[in-house]
């Protein structure tokens, strides 16, 4: 993930010392993982983890809300505490459980780039995530930079809402930065969509290609679900409505 803000993670030991052993994520049944998730929140309880971001002063006063109901919303959460400098645009997030510190890290960034909290919110659900494409990678100069964002925002928004609706995702261009939030998945498609365009592909072809994914990603599901073995009809009603 490409990110335009600066971000330090730190660690210090409180009372107890953290196990060397490390837990596999990827590959493994879905079984496995919620087991390895509750392992490293367990060996995680003697250990004080912080996050040092920096956002646009800008987005202070969405991150705090009105008499600070965002950012007590967000330490409720995620368990965590968030230290704002107002003045430097800095924040420190704090917290024992480095699974909701990242999640609530992920937050903090999206509001930085501009998405509205409830959106960025999204974050704390499972399997959800953030992409941050900077469009300097894509162009060097200011009017290149402009032109790059009007291509992903398209005339009145339609070209950002049109990926939006394909790939069921929220995107957001703020400054320099096209963000991303949804289902890992759909933001692997959309983030495809994105980089095409800024690296100057057509609009019709991309969205072309958003439509023939969108089909494809129905179709497997589709056949997912037929192949799970269900105990009677009132079953598969109730996984097909949730």
């Amino acid at each position: 993930m490409r990110e335009n803000s600066k971000s330090k993670i730190y660690k210090r030991k409180i009372n107890h010392s953290s196990s060397s052993d490390k837990v596999k994520h990827e590959n493994e049944e879905p079984e496995k993982k919620n087991q390895a998730r509750k392992k490293i929140e367990q060996e995680a309880g003697g250990i004080d983890f912080e996050y040092m971001l920096k956002i646009p002063k800008s987005r202070i006063a969405p991150l705090i809300g009105t008499k600070g109901r965002t950012k007590s919303r967000l330490e409720v959460e995620s368990g965590c505490e968030l230290g704002i400098d107002s003045s430097e645009g800095e924040v420190r997030i704090s917290g024992n459980n480095p699974i909701k510190l990242f999640e609530l890290r992920n937050v903090v960034l999206a509001i930085g780039r501009g998405f509205n909290p409830e959106i960025a919110e999204n974050l704390f659900k499972k399997d959800y995530t953030l992409e941050i494409l900077n469009i300097r990678d894509y162009a060097k100069t200011k009017n290149s930079i402009i032109r790059l964002r009007g291509r992903v925002i398209g005339e009145k928004g339609k070209s950002r809402k049109t990926i939006e609706q394909l790939t069921d995702t929220n995107i957001c261009v703020f400054g320099k930065t096209v963000s991303i939030i949804g289902h890992v998945y759909d933001v692997r498609d959309a983030k495809r969509a994105v980089d095409s365009l800024l690296e100057g592909g057509r609009h019709a072809n991309v969205y072309s290609w958003l439509e023939k994914r969108r089909k494809e990603r129905i179709k497997e599901e589709q056949i997912d679900f037929n192949e799970f073995k269900f105990s009677d009809e009132e079953e598969k009603k109730f996984v097909r409505e949730n």
